[in-house]
């Protein structure tokens, strides 16, 4: 949620280019101003981020988020704009769809495979504009991935690390909802050489980002060597280092992905309590992103019984 824009921002933007717009600018004229627009659509965030509220966040993003699509078919290379749209699709999908499927999936089972598959399109239309992103900055490069995937990463730098991450979270989370279909399945190298390539060239970005997805992803991870919990332990304690635990994320990807998987109930609740614990004004350009996780966590926490072999109490003689 941390890059998602900022209602205000895209409303003084929108009102910039319908002005210059509705004077009868010129063809470079208009250019310049959806450019300016994007511009100033690219580098929001700041008071969705500190938003204590997530409904009012889930009412405000699309808004943005269309807004954003209207001015890439305008101006289909801003990179500033591929990047806040291919991130805040994929915070959006994650925040107030996917999750919306989870919870709903024991009460009402069509709804939430429903969800899940909008989350899953939403999810791809945010890796598509994330290629595009990739593209730009390296000509070629979608078609390169395709063939190689570890060879046509090696043209990406660190400044490419924030694209690479997001285009491989929308990535792998529609492959994660659309395991059976092998068309999907088979994408999976070239996300993995995207999350590696970030990995490789600044492992340390985002306050630990990259180390909570890697929580997540090395649990699925083929043909890796070693243990995959031990991996993924590895970068759970650097990501609450990086994030100063003031993040609730990192304990809450460690609990779901390894702890429910390796059958670790007493760590389980103790991850969960201390994401909940977490607390979101501590840090408030996290403020939402946390508020979202603690929702996870209390969802988790009340899934338990249906995670966990919990043995029944023995009768008392």
């Amino acid at each position: 949620m941390r890059k998602c824009l900022s209602i205000l921002a895209a409303l003084r933007a929108a009102a910039l280019l319908a002005g210059l717009l509705a004077a009868g600018a010129g063809c470079s004229i208009k250019k310049f101003a959806v450019n300016r627009v994007g511009d100033a659509l690219a580098g929001g965030g700041g008071t969705f981020a500190r938003d204590d509220d997530p409904e009012l966040v889930r009412a405000a993003v699309p808004f943005s988020l269309k807004l954003m699509e209207s001015l890439l078919a305008e101006s289909p290379r801003h990179p500033g704009l591929l990047f806040a749209t291919a991130s805040g699709f994929t915070q959006y999908a994650y925040a107030f769809v996917q999750m919306d499927a989870d919870e709903l999936e024991d009460r009402d089972l069509a709804a939430a495979l429903a969800l899940r598959e909008r989350a899953r399109r939403l999810y791809l239309r945010a890796r598509d504009y994330g290629l595009r992103g990739l593209e730009v900055r390296h000509r070629g490069f979608r078609a390169a991935l395709r063939a190689d995937p570890r060879a046509a990463v090696r043209v990406t730098r660190k400044r490419d690390v924030p694209l690479l991450y997001w285009t491989a979270a929308s990535w792998g989370a529609a492959i994660a909802l659309a395991k059976d279909q092998p068309e999907h399945v088979a994408e999976v190298p070239q996300m993995e050489a995207l999350i590696d390539r970030a990995f490789e060239l600044d492992p340390d970005w985002g306050e630990g980002a990259l180390h909570t997805f890697l929580i997540t992803y090395e649990m699925a991870r083929q043909g890796a060597p070693g243990d995959a919990a031990a991996r993924a332990r590895r970068h759970f304690e650097r990501a609450v280092a990086l994030s100063g635990g003031k993040q609730a994320a990192p304990y809450v990807a460690f609990a779901e992905a390894v702890c429910a998987q390796t059958q670790d109930l007493k760590q389980f609740d103790a991850l969960l309590a201390r994401a909940l614990a977490v607390d979101p004004d501590a840090a408030p350009e996290h403020r939402l992103v946390n508020r979202v996780m603690q929702r996870r966590a209390r969802w988790l926490a009340g899934k338990r019984e249906d995670l966990f072999l919990i043995p029944e109490s023995s009768p008392t003689p």
